[in-house]
């Protein structure tokens, strides 16, 4: 400050503790004057009417500690030409910054100017608490979604904010500028952050009504004028505030998920690492297991993540795609079982009769396994197993109250990803305008025909058992078939051809007659 720069100070003790907290200025030359001090201040004097004598020097000198005074700057030349030794050692005994000026200064000057800038930090503070409680209001009073709160946090403090469940799970995490890696092992580090003395991190509980429902945990950052504590604590109230008021009763730890779920589904995250820390914090991608992707239809999320209990496995749910019916809807699942689990035969018994046992109808897609890898691959490959079992779901091919596996319908898995593809719909519509042409009676029989003879070529007995008529029927139809569309139907790539036309067909009236819409 100038108007002590100009008094030539000179540190004679504590350097090292400069940066102790000024609470306020003192100015006294009072040997009594400790007893007025409530500690944190700094004394300016001259010393004129202190004790002559090194012992009561000495008491003094320990009197302004024990009332925890922070430093003292004595003036010299109006009292002392030179600061005593005994205060000197005193100061160095009790922890004392002990400055000395060696010109006159005006303290009055000095304590304006500090005083004016404790009293602005301090109205600083409170204009940004201020600040700080109506954002967080507003955002509570909006009803806000906790992943946007968060997100506010972050922003505000410019440093990583994570909501975590009681079981120290991520719910939600804004890593701000920082790298993912913050998230590494989270579940564990954050058991022990107690623990850790050199763990620099700020952490509240989102309680209200005694009901505590996670916390939130802000790692080191820049301070703020507010305090660091103070808006994370606002925040917090404004995610109880939500939680109160959610109707649809919705379990955090399930939001938190699903939204997890949808953002990786969709392609929103940075980068592969980045997404597999994410998941990995969500307890999801530990190492050593194998992982699914899933769709489930009439089945809600509590009792998908009973079912993966059931064998062993845990699963993390996404939003069913229609939002106007989701019981209806299919909802994307990433499942993990253990790596010696195979999703077939009796295990997936079981878990189709957990997700039943609530009644209504129960339709599952099996999305390719993923064994255990690196992160990365394992990630990826899920990924893509998820969407492939709902493009295959959300074709409208499966059966009620059915299963079926996308390994087992290569063609159907084919089509139903490229469902949108004008090119598809072209050659659909190019095979099969003659019989699409007929009157409904006669094209729904040779569609049937069809639709037989493409899944038993070469056996045209299976085939009309397939289509539930007698081979002489049969016969007949696929004789009708052969001159509505001029074409040989022993013929391996016009077969083909056909078969790719019927499932495109077959699609695109499943999804019409559905009302599903294409991912």
């Amino acid at each position: 400050m100038p108007a002590l720069v100009q008094g030539m100070p000179e540190v004679l003790v504590g350097r090292t503790a400069l940066d102790a907290r000024v609470r306020w200025v003192h100015v006294s030359d009072s040997p009594g004057v400790a007893r007025l001090l409530d500690g944190g201040e700094l004394l300016l004097t001259t010393a004129s009417a202190w004790p002559e004598q090194p012992e009561d020097l000495r008491a003094l000198v320990a009197a302004f500690a024990a009332a925890g005074l922070v430093g003292i700057v004595i003036e010299l030349g109006a009292h002392y030409r030179y600061v005593p030794a005994v205060v000197i050692d005193a100061a160095r005994a009790t922890g004392l910054v002990l400055i000395a000026l060696h010109r006159e200064v005006k303290f009055v000057a000095v304590t304006e100017q500090v005083h004016r800038r404790i009293i602005d930090e301090q109205t600083m503070a409170l204009r940004a608490r201020d600040e700080v409680r109506t954002l967080f209001t507003e955002l509570a009073l909006r009803g806000a979604p906790a992943d946007y709160v968060v997100q506010r946090l972050a922003r505000t403090l410019r440093a990583p904010v994570i909501l975590e469940s009681l079981a120290h799970e991520v719910i939600v995490a804004d890593l701000a500028d920082a790298e993912h890696t913050v998230l590494d092992g989270w579940q564990e580090r954050s058991r022990l952050s107690g623990r850790d003395p050199v763990d620099d991190r700020t952490v509240v509980p989102v309680q209200a009504r005694g009901t505590r429902w996670g916390s939130l945990v802000a790692l080191a950052g820049p301070a703020h004028p507010a305090g660091r504590l103070a808006v994370l604590e606002q925040g917090a109230t404004a995610l109880a505030l939500g939680r109160l008021a959610d109707t649809d009763g919705e379990d955090w730890s399930h939001l938190g998920r699903r939204r997890l779920v949808d953002a990786l589904l969709a392609g929103r995250y940075g980068s592969l690492p980045e997404a597999a820390m994410r998941l990995s914090a969500a307890g999801l991608l530990a190492e050593g297991v194998a992982l699914l992707g899933l769709a489930v239809s009439g089945a809600g999320v509590s009792a998908v993540e009973g079912a993966a209990g059931e064998v062993g496995g845990r699963a993390l749910c996404g939003t069913p795609r229609r939002a106007d019916e989701p019981a209806e809807g299919w909802m994307p699942i990433l499942l993990a079982v253990p790596p010696a689990t195979s999703f077939s035969g009796a295990t997936v018994d079981r878990f189709l009769a957990r997700l039943r046992a609530g009644g209504g109808r129960v339709r599952l897609v099996v999305g390719p396994r993923v064994d255990p890898g690196s992160p990365e691959a394992v990630l990826t490959r899920t990924l893509d197993s998820a969407r492939e079992a709902l493009d295959l779901a959300e074709s409208g091919e499966v059966g009620e109250g059915g299963v079926m596996w996308v390994r087992r319908h290569p063609l159907r898995r084919f089509v139903a990803a490229l469902r949108g593809d004008h090119r598809l719909l072209a050659h659909a519509e190019s095979m099969l305008a003659p019989v699409l042409a007929l009157p409904p009676a006669r094209r729904d029989d040779l569609l049937d025909a069809l639709g037989a003879v493409v899944a038993h070529p070469g056996n045209r007995t299976a085939a009309a058992t397939a289509a539930h008529v007698s081979r002489s029927v049969f016969y007949q139809r696929l004789d009708a078939l052969e001159d509505v569309l001029g074409v040989r139907l022993d013929d391996g790539e016009v077969l083909a051809a056909l078969h790719l036309a019927l499932a495109v067909h077959r699609a695109h009236a499943g999804t019409a007659a559905s009302g599903a819409r294409p991912s």
